[in-house]
C-alpha cells in the first residue's frame, strides 16, 4: 500500500454556478493554489470553495474517478456534494483550518 494519498475534489465559487473537479496528491496545498489565484480556469470564475472530496491510495483509481465525475452532468455533481457536505460549507476551514 502507497504511503501518498490521492484525492479527488470539487470546488465551487461563492454563488455554487460553477463546478470544478480536480485530482491532486496533496489537497491542502492545492485547494490553497486555487485561492490564491495560481490555476486559470479556478482564478476566471474566482473558485475558491472546497464542497467535496475523496481520498484513495491508488492514483489510477484516482484519476479514474475524475474523469467520471468530470463526464457525469451536473446534477450528478451536485448530487454527490449534497451526498457528503449537505449545507455546501467550506470542507477547507473544517479540515485545514483557516490558512
Amino acid at each position: 500500500m502507497s504511503e501518498r494519498q490521492y484525492c479527488v475534489y470539487i470546488m465551487t465559487n461563492v454563488h455554487h454556478t460553477v463546478l470544478y473537479t480536480g485530482v491532486t496528491n496533496n489537497l491542502q496545498r492545492r485547494v490553497l493554489d486555487h485561492r490564491e489565484g495560481k490555476a486559470g480556469f479556478t482564478k476566471k470564475y474566482n473558485i475558491t470553495k472546497l464542497v467535496f472530496f475523496e481520498c484513495g491510495d491508488d492514483i489510477n483509481t484516482a484519476i479514474a474517478r475524475e474523469k467520471q465525475i468530470k463526464g457525469g452532468s451536473r446534477q450528478k455533481k451536485i448530487d454527490l456534494i449534497n451526498k457528503m457536505n449537505p449545507r455546501w460549507k467550506d470542507l477547507f476551514e473544517e479540515y485545514f483550518g483557516n490558512n
